[in-house]
């Protein structure tokens, strides 16, 4: 059955590497706390250090800068909760925008109700941030400015360099949920300029459940969860280790096969998206057209909903850009703050590609789509 369906979700997950699962396995014996002082301890150490290592390495940062998490969301509600003073939440404010995860947006909204200060500042029609819009935001006792790197939905790349370079300005420290970007585009944390980054295993060909969080030497954050002082103090808990192992690896193939993958997967795209725009009429492509992920396109067939395209072709595995929540279609967060019409995000559906992807699955893929959309219209 699972041999039948085209995966076209990589934005949700990604399946693990068999390099990653061949790592893991290599290290399945080793069970030292890598705490202890003992030779089994220290065993478990040197190997979650040497995986700390290769994930410094691809995003250009120190070893001693990556924090060890359960994932994304982990680590956005580390900086978002760590980086104002919950002792005097009304002394504080922090900058996102209307586009970021829910584990961005939640936590800030959280922070509203106990009295900080949040600024959401606004997209454009291309899912595009105005770095001058966040500079308006800036107040005397901002704390933190928190803008994603690429869209998880459309996919938009944002000027994370040029809102890095405004926070330098001001003194207020930049972060990016990088989830999305890292293994589909190259990440660098000193040519951004940011002081903290967010990464999600399970979105790299790596398992579910580990992260970590880039911390810029010399930016002090408040650890969401106090007990042995591991990670620098900054998240207690004793290592999953055979999980960090399974990150460093699946960071160590983005980084020695990143430019493949880049181009390969556009192409794969870029052949999707012509052929679905040459047969059927009326499509519309959603958030900016160049920049933006590889392997991303949310495309929407206004009139027509995306669970009822989906529901139709079942070999296709992809996203819709509206949930259904009690009987009615709830337009996306993101496109709605894209000023999309009801009509067009309803009918949106996010493909995003991967490494596992063949020109014979985009091919068929299209062949359904054609099939099914036009055949819906009459």
């Amino acid at each position: 059955m699972k041999e039948n369906l085209i995966y076209l979700d990589h934005n949700a997950t990604t399946m693990i590497d068999p390099e990653v699962i061949k790592k893991m396995d290599q290290i399945k014996d080793i069970f030292g706390n890598p705490s202890s002082s003992h030779i089994l301890g220290k065993e478990a150490r040197g190997i979650l250090e040497d995986s700390r290592r290769k994930i410094a390495e691809l995003i250009g940062c120190k070893d001693s800068e990556i924090i060890f998490t359960s994932g994304g969301t982990e680590s956005n509600n580390m900086v978002i909760k760590g980086m104002v003073d919950l002792k005097e939440p009304e002394k504080n404010h922090i900058i996102i925008s209307a586009i970021e995860h829910p584990s961005i947006l939640n936590p800030a909204i959280y922070l509203m109700e106990l009295g900080v200060q949040v600024s959401i500042v606004r997209v454009n029609k291309n899912c595009l941030i105005d770095p001058d819009d966040v500079k308006r935001e800036i107040k005397s006792n901002t704390r933190l400015i928190s803008i994603m790197l690429a869209n998880n939905e459309t996919g938009t790349i944002q000027p994370i360099k040029e809102i890095a370079k405004i926070g330098r300005e001001y003194d207020i420290p930049v972060h990016t949920d990088a989830a999305q970007a890292i293994g589909k585009i190259p990440v660098n944390v000193n040519e951004l300029g940011v002081d903290l980054l967010t990464i999600a295993g399970h979105k790299l060909y790596a398992p579910k459940g580990i992260g970590t969080l880039f911390i810029r030497d010399g930016i002090e954050i408040n650890p969401l969860l106090h007990g042995g002082g591991q990670e620098r103090g900054i998240r207690s808990g004793t290592e999953n280790v055979i999980m960090s192992v399974a990150l460093g690896e699946a960071c160590r193939i983005v980084k020695e096969r990143l430019k493949e993958d880049i181009v390969r997967i556009k192409m794969l795209r870029d052949r999707f998206e012509t052929l679905l725009f040459e047969n059927i009429d009326g499509l519309v492509l959603n958030g900016h057209p160049e920049k933006r992920l590889p392997n991303t396109s949310n495309i929407s067939v206004p009139g027509i909903s995306g669970e009822d395209i989906l529901r139709n072709v079942p070999r296709i595995i992809a996203s819709t850009g509206a949930a259904c929540h009690s009987g009615k279609n709830k337009i996306s967060h993101v496109l709605s703050a894209m000023g999309v019409s009801e009509d067009v995000a309803i009918g949106a559906l996010r493909f995003s590609l991967g490494r596992s992807n063949t020109e014979d699955q985009i091919d068929m893929a299209s062949e359904l789509l054609i099939s099914c959309i036009n055949r819906m219209r009459g």
